[in-house]
């Protein structure tokens, strides 16, 4: 496996010294892969891509909008006073009919722009970079094959993806909702990164940095994303997997452990979380009567949560205790049930949680 960070860095610092102009190599879905030292003129489109390391979706919108995804040769993009967007030339690194990712050189300031002979002179140096990328590419599927198999529910095709990559341990997993070609901008060798296509996407990581991929893909895609627990022993990522889809469908309806979720902060919703749709619904109807009414149902589910404590309930709800006591007396004659009952209690309890994984 060659290191692309370098690779990648040194032929865009070539192309640099070439052209005498600024120089970016992003991927297709616009993630910056390498830059050189930037000289003259810059837009703002040039700064925000250096320090977020990726384009947003409205300047990728922009400039795909001159075809540049399908286009077998550079593009000039004229500027654009008003959006602020000084000229380029996007050269678009393909194989086989395939766009792996961009190089982008900012015209220069005497707008004479970039000439067609010193863009012929860079050409090997595109063809270069494009052949890396494609090479990336055909890596990531087949270690997105063997992650397929190492998180499946099958024990022998576990063991035999096991036997072919080289993972250690501790691991887990982040499963983040989003499309696989976005998502998978966040796999990195040096970072032990795996991306396995689907909804949601798998990022096999090591077990230190799964949070911080988890935030990194809300952060690039406003991705909700769910964490696994960590395992030592990479034969049990499957494990993580599942908990971290159950962590993502908990962050995707509880607002307050949302937008990115860890299994390990669940509490209750790690029962909840395993239950199919149709079993929530039925135990979320046991609570109707009280969701009937939302302030009721928020004040039996505030005072549940404190395990039955009126003062710190009451505090909670920003209400005087002879509010709440009316607030659950009336509870308890919609419902039918006495809240002093422990059984009754953990019967709503579950039902108005399950109920939020319902809404």
């Amino acid at each position: 496996m060659y290191d692309e960070g370098v690779d990648l860095q040194e032929t865009v610092d070539e192309v640099a010294r070439v052209l005498g102009a600024s120089a970016t190599l992003e991927d297709r879905s616009f993630q910056l892969l390498a830059y050189a030292a930037q000289s003259g003129d810059i837009d703002a489109i040039r700064r925000d891509s250096i320090l977020r390391r990726r384009a947003t979706d409205e300047v990728r919108a922009y400039f795909e909008g001159y075809g540049i995804a399908t286009a077998p040769g550079p593009i000039r993009i004229p500027a654009d006073d008003a959006l602020g967007v000084l000229a380029r030339v996007c050269v678009p690194l393909r194989r086989a009919g395939v766009t792996y990712g961009y190089l982008w050189l900012l015209d220069p300031a005497d707008g004479g722009g970039v000439p067609d002979a010193m863009l012929a002179r860079i050409a090997p140096l595109a063809e270069d970079a494009a052949d890396l990328l494609a090479l990336e590419a055909r890596n990531r599927q087949e270690l997105g094959r063997g992650l397929r198999e190492l998180l499946s529910a099958d024990p022998e095709r576990r063991a035999a993806a096991l036997a072919r990559l080289d993972i250690e341990g501790p691991v887990a997993v982040v499963a983040v909702r989003g499309a696989p070609e976005r998502v998978a901008a966040l796999w990195t060798l040096p970072r032990g990164v795996l991306a396995e296509p689907g909804d949601p996407v798998a990022l096999l990581v090591p077990a230190h940095l799964a949070a911080e991929v988890a935030a990194r893909a809300h952060a690039m895609y406003r991705a909700p994303a769910g964490v696994g627990g960590p395992r030592k022993d990479p034969a049990d990522a499957w494990r993580s997997w599942r908990e971290a889809r159950q962590a993502l469908r908990v962050a995707e309806r509880v607002g307050r452990f949302g937008p990115v979720a860890s299994w390990a902060d669940l509490g209750v919703y790690r029962m909840l979380a395993r239950l199919p749709a149709a079993d929530l619904a039925e135990l979320a109807a046991e609570a109707a009567d009280l969701l009937a009414d939302p302030e009721l149902a928020h004040t039996v589910e505030i005072y549940l949560d404190r395990g039955g404590h009126a003062q710190q309930a009451a505090a909670a709800l920003g209400v005087h205790r002879q509010t709440l006591y009316y607030r659950l007396s009336k509870a308890e004659r919609a419902v039918a049930a006495d809240l002093s009952d422990g059984e009754t209690r953990l019967r709503l309890h579950l039902a108005l949680k399950a109920a939020r994984m319902t809404a």
